[in-house]
Parts: C-alpha cells; structure tokens; sequence
C-alpha cells in the first residue's frame, strides 16, 4: 500500500468535501458579519444611554432652576405681605418707607410692589414713543421792522411768512449782491412772487450804506462775472476800458457804452466804486 492510497477520494467522497468546505467558509463569514453587528448595536445603545443620561440631567437641572425660582419668588412676596400685614408702632415716615419696597428685575425699571400691572400694561410703557416737542419760534409783532443787510436767518424767520428756505435765500443773494439799497430787491429772491412780496415788504428796510460795493479799479474780471447784475460781456468791457483809460473814475465812464443801459445805471450805481 502506497502514500497515493491515504490520499486517494472517490468522487462523491470529493463532492462531499468540496460541500463541507463551503459551508464552514459561510458560516466563518456569517460570524464575522454578526460580530460586527454586535459591536455597533454597542456603541448605538452606549450613545443613547448617554444622551438620554444628559437630557434627565438636563431636565432635572432645570426644574431645579425653576424651583429654585419659584422659591424666591414666593418668598419675596411672603416677605412683602408679612411687611403689609406686620403692624407698625413707629412714626408716619417709617409707615412710608415701608409701603414704597419695590421689586427689581435685573436692569429694568422698578415698579411699586404695592402697584400690579398686566402684560399690556408694561408692553406699552417698555414700547411707547414720545416725539419731542421743539419750541416753535416766536414771530415779530405787528409793526416791527427789520433791516435786511443786517439781519441773519435766526432773525429773518421770525418775519411771518418766512420759513429756513426763504431765510437762506436771502441771505445768500444778499451776500451775492454785497447787500441790498432798497427793500425791491426780495421780489428778485427765488420763490418770492408779488403776493408773498406784498405781505413781506412792510416788515423791511434796507440802509444802503451798509453795501459792500466793487472796487472797479482793482477787482478782477472774474469777480465781476461773480455779480447777480453784471453780465460775462460787461465785465470784459469794464477790464478792457481800464486798461485803455488806466482809472475809471465815475459812471460816465461807462454809460457810453453799449452793455449798459439806464436800468443798469439805477442798479449798478450803488454798488460800484471808482477808488
């Protein structure tokens, strides 16, 4: 009998191994697989374990808060009753100070203990608004008058029917202008119509020497330009007379010229200065 004959299997007897092995490889397998399984149905139920151990402490600690709350506040109002019912021997002044305890909560406002409000009460006294009031200004009186070359916006809005607008924009022609030589000179204000001049010009006088004038000999063409009455063209004849003539030295240095007319003779002349 040779080695060959131990080794030798039929061939069912093959088959039947063949079958063995393979069950014993699913059943290693089946194993693994549920050894795995185990291992995370641990770790899931140790997960669980420790939140639900967190959300009872939680729970609990806050309950105690509650608790703990409730406590102090029925404590407060025990001590607020036993001072109301407590019966006092001393003086009106220790009656008093006794009545005015008050209940704080953290930084709000306090409130008499002795005086309850509801929810809407405290909702409108945390939310309401006040506007605040600013005191209206005085207007003159009936028959005062005001000098225009003077007078600043604090003063001109007194006027009745002048408001900040009207007030500014006199100010700033009149600046335009170096000042104003008759009362007139408001109807060429933006937004003063005849009406509004009508009832304006009784609360007015102008003094016209209180005009700052143009020193034509030695203004330049561009501070002309810069005069509500005189013109780009005028200003160039001006500049070119005084260098033919070397000094201007009245109006009738001017009026033979064709830029300027009577009109312009009227306006101008109060503010023109031959030095």
């Amino acid at each position: 009998m040779s080695w060959r004959d131990f080794l030798y299997y039929s061939k069912g007897e093959r088959r039947g191994l063949i079958v063995l092995l393979c069950l014993i490889t699913i059943g290693g397998i089946l194993m693994i697989l549920d050894n795995k399984s185990l291992k995370t149905d641990k770790r899931e139920s140790q997960q669980n374990s420790v939140i639900a151990n967190n959300q009872s402490e939680g729970s609990n600690s806050s309950n105690n808060f509650i608790n703990q709350s409730e406590q102090e506040m029925i404590t407060k109002d025990l001590s607020s009753n036993d001072r109301n019912t407590r019966p006092n021997f001393g003086s009106n002044a220790n009656d008093n100070s006794s009545n005015k305890t008050t209940v704080r909560a953290g930084n709000e406002e306090t409130i008499p203990a002795e005086k309850k409000e509801s929810v809407t009460e405290r909702i409108d006294r945390l939310t309401s608004y006040s506007r605040p009031s600013y005191p209206r200004s005085n207007k003159f009186s009936e028959g005062t008058i005001v000098e225009l070359n003077t007078a600043d916006t604090t003063v001109l809005k007194k006027v009745p029917g002048i408001g900040s607008a009207f007030a500014k924009r006199i100010v700033s022609y009149r600046n335009l202008l170096g000042g104003f030589y008759s009362v007139t000179q408001l109807s060429e204000v933006y937004g003063i119509d005849e009406d509004r001049y009508a009832s304006l010009k009784q609360w007015f006088n102008a003094n016209p020497d209180l005009i700052s004038k143009l020193e034509l000999n030695k203004i330049t063409q561009e501070s002309l330009n810069k005069h509500p009455y005189i013109n780009y063209n005028q200003s160039r004849v001006i500049i070119q007379l005084r260098k033919q003539k070397g000094k201007l030295t009245g109006w009738e240095n001017l009026q033979l010229l064709n830029e300027f007319t009577d009109v312009d003779k009227i306006r101008l002349q109060h503010y023109l200065s031959y030095e």
